[in-house]
């Protein structure tokens, strides 16, 4: 019975407050007050203050134990040892040092390609080609200005012709149509 006056009382205050907060023009504030306030006459009607009690009260049992009781002390002793070794076999997954692990992995297939993730801009230059692109652009130049007349030679050093000319050709003729 006694638990049903304090609810009460506590609801009518909080109710009151919310009630102060509206006239003040405060609505939200007046709101918050009035959702709290019916938290206690709630929990009243629903019977959760003898299990709230219960729980109370075994906690409080089972704080007593874990001071006096060195059964307890062991199971948490265990639970420790339990979270080690499980903490200890995710740091080792992670490493590699499972034994047995590497035996059931299948071989790299070689390191990746030497390509961009976006492809640039038409008419930007690569924020950095690969050496072999390079030297092939470079070959390309030389290539041109042998064959605009100007001085020069095509090709690599004069050694025979290595096939650079149809890229210039090809690259010619992707340039005139817009590509």
């Amino acid at each position: 019975m006694l638990t049903a006056a304090v609810s009460v009382a506590l609801t009518a205050a909080g109710v009151a407050v919310a009630g102060l907060r509206a006239y003040r023009r405060r609505y939200l504030s007046a709101t918050r007050w009035f959702a709290v306030a019916l938290v206690p006459l709630g929990l009243y009607l629903t019977g959760l203050f003898p299990v709230a009690r219960t729980i109370g009260d075994e906690l409080a049992d089972w704080a007593t134990k874990l001071v006096f009781d060195p059964r307890v002390w062991t199971g948490i002793v265990l639970l420790g040892v339990s979270a080690g070794l499980l903490a200890a076999t995710r740091w080792a997954g992670r490493r590699g040092a499972v034994a047995g692990g590497s035996e059931s992995r299948p071989a790299a297939a070689g390191p990746a390609p030497a390509r961009p993730a976006v492809a640039p801009a038409a008419g930007a230059p690569a924020a950095g080609p690969a050496p072999k692109r390079a030297e092939e652009a470079a070959r390309a130049e030389q290539g041109r200005a042998g064959k605009a007349g100007k001085p020069g030679k095509a090709g690599k050093g004069g050694k025979g012709d290595d096939g650079l000319d149809e890229f210039a050709d090809i690259e010619e003729i992707l340039r005139r149509r817009g590509l």
